[in-house]
């Protein structure tokens, strides 16, 4: 397979042409900061977080699903980035009703990690405080809509890892919602394996473990790189 060269942040980096932007600079140990990007889960460039700058390009583009080409010269944390980044998660934080003091995810989530990290200590935008429920049907799992930022890591996984196809993403812009099957309550599911993938992938408080309180709610990315890249290897015999 050809090798690409290319630039990052002033580094020389060699990757393989079929990887892409976000690939080649974390095996250079270039860090660019990712929500709805999950190891061993196809990418969609939702989020926008990884938005990178390409010398001669005017608009931004997403690392997750840009690929590598011969003599890019890229750029991941100019101010320009570091501006739209911050007022992405100032948008998330705005758009529902991200309240981290009272979060089963609160220390263990994501969106908070990149709000520290970005230096994000207060919103400059009307918070929209939608009246959204919270699904508590499932037996062993929950959905709080409320903490939902649509990345659809739940969605992906379920329909290409676990196969069920049991979450989806309904409506438009701030009507978008994730659902079950035809929008009916979860324990109403027909394709539900209560497999528990979609919590694992969840990177907010969104998907819980019933029973979690403020702060409980831990995870392990691992498993599921791990299933995938079993699968991908034929490690086990189907």
């Amino acid at each position: 397979m050809a090798a690409k060269t290319l630039t990052i942040d002033g580094q020389l980096v060699s990757a393989e042409e079929n990887q892409t932007l976000l690939e080649a600079a974390r095996d250079a140990q270039i860090p660019i900061p990712t929500l709805c990007h999950l190891d061993g889960v196809m990418d969609v460039g939702a989020c926008r977080m990884c938005l990178v700058e390409i010398v001669g390009t005017p608009k931004l583009l997403p690392a997750c699903v840009t690929k590598v080409q011969e003599g890019l010269e890229v750029r991941t944390n100019s101010e320009r980035l570091q501006r739209y980044r911050r007022l992405l998660l100032e948008l998330l934080f705005a758009e529902r009703n991200h309240v981290c003091a009272v979060c089963v995810s609160n220390g263990h989530c994501e969106l908070q990690d990149l709000a520290t990290q970005h230096g994000m200590d207060h919103v400059r935008y009307a918070y929209q405080a939608p009246n959204l429920g919270v699904d508590l049907s499932h037996r062993l799992y929950g959905l709080d809509h409320n903490r939902c930022v649509l990345c659809t890591r739940c969605v992906r996984v379920c329909w290409y890892i676990e196969g069920a196809g049991t979450l989806n993403l309904a409506g438009r812009g701030t009507g978008s919602m994730i659902i079950t099957d035809l929008n009916q309550p979860w324990a109403d599911s027909d394709t539900c394996t209560a497999c528990g993938k979609c919590v694992q992938a969840c990177p907010t408080g969104a998907l819980f473990y019933k029973g979690a309180t403020v702060a409980e709610m831990e995870r392990d990315r691992q498993k599921l790189e791990y299933i995938v890249t079993a699968r991908e290897k034929k490690q086990w015999n189907v």
